[in-house]
């Protein structure tokens, strides 16, 4: 059975999400943060990174959320959650699912690496940092004045992934949406999937949904 480890508060939500989208049988297992936030030793021992997402398919360990959710699609989904090369949305599909942790992702961290170093808000890193990821913000709000969901019209994975960056991840780097409505209208129609929010209840339960 795939055994998806899950650590808290952490990317691997969208391979709960994913699994509670396609409705497969999985094996969730959970881990929680030392006090110092980052992972124990037994979530760090399932991969040489370290990293979340991890997943185990009878032996198959693999990390990196695009390739997980790709292998997930590609063994159980069934041409679900994916358009196919022929059809129009596939291009859009392509660029958005690897925007989320090409640009984005990065984009947020470079931001909360120079607030932890203390950088001022005018320092070439950080003021740059900045810049770049509210023009990030700004395109994805464009994207969404005219498309219900990324690839367009149809949920897909590619909205999966971009989700904990404009979310989760701000439990540790804040930062305001109020200026894209059309992102907090996104939320909302995220938050009202039920397959979100099963994924967030036994993946994070109790843990506050930062969707507006």
């Amino acid at each position: 059975m795939l055994t998806v480890h899950h650590l808290g508060v952490s990317q691997s939500e969208r391979i709960v999400w994913l699994c509670e989208e396609l409705g497969i049988a999985y094996d969730l297992k959970l881990y929680q943060r030392l006090p110092t936030k980052q992972a124990p030793p037994e979530y760090n021992a399932l991969h040489p990174m370290g990293l979340a997402p991890v997943i185990d398919d009878g032996g198959v360990v693999l990390a990196e959320s695009g390739a997980v959710v790709d292998y997930i699609l590609a063994k159980y989904g069934k041409g679900v959650l994916k358009p196919g090369a022929d059809d129009p949305a596939f291009a859009d599909y392509l660029y958005w699912f690897h925007f989320a942790n090409g640009s984005f992702q990065p984009a947020i961290m470079r931001v909360l690496v120079t607030q932890r170093l203390g950088a001022a808000p005018d320092h070439p890193a950080a003021s740059i940092g900045v810049k770049r990821f509210g023009m990030m913000l700004a395109m994805l709000d464009a994207r969404l004045k005219d498309n219900t969901w990324l690839a367009g019209a149809d949920f897909t994975a590619a909205d999966i992934m971009p989700v904990f960056t404009l979310t989760t991840m701000r439990h540790y780097a804040p930062y305001d949406l109020t200026p894209y409505p059309n992102i907090l209208s996104y939320l909302q129609r995220v938050a009202a999937r039920p397959a979100y929010q099963r994924a967030m209840q036994k993946g994070d339960p109790g843990m506050e949904l930062l969707l507006a």
